[in-house]
């Protein structure tokens, strides 16, 4: 496994250690590698969003009311037993 050193301000310094003496992580290394993780999980679910953001912008403007569509969602629920409202 690689290593690598990193410079953090004494209060971030602080919280690591205590992230790891409340028994949270094993070591401020599992902690740093949680932190790239999710990191990496977030830019992920990020770039999918983007992606269908851009989806829906080329498929172009729909013909449908809103609000057919959400009536229509409606119906739906009460079939289903699923209407709370």
């Amino acid at each position: 496994m690689a290593q690598m050193n990193i410079s953090v301000p004494d209060r971030l310094k602080e919280w690591i250690e205590s992230r790891v003496a409340d028994g949270s992580f094993a070591s401020s290394s599992d902690y740093v590698r949680d932190l790239v993780r999710q990191d990496q999980r977030e830019r992920q679910k990020l770039e999918r969003l983007r992606a269908e953001i851009e989806r829906g912008r080329a498929s172009g403007v729909s013909d449908t009311d809103p609000f057919d569509h959400l009536e229509e969602l409606r119906q739906r629920a009460r079939a289903t037993g699923r209407d709370e409202a």
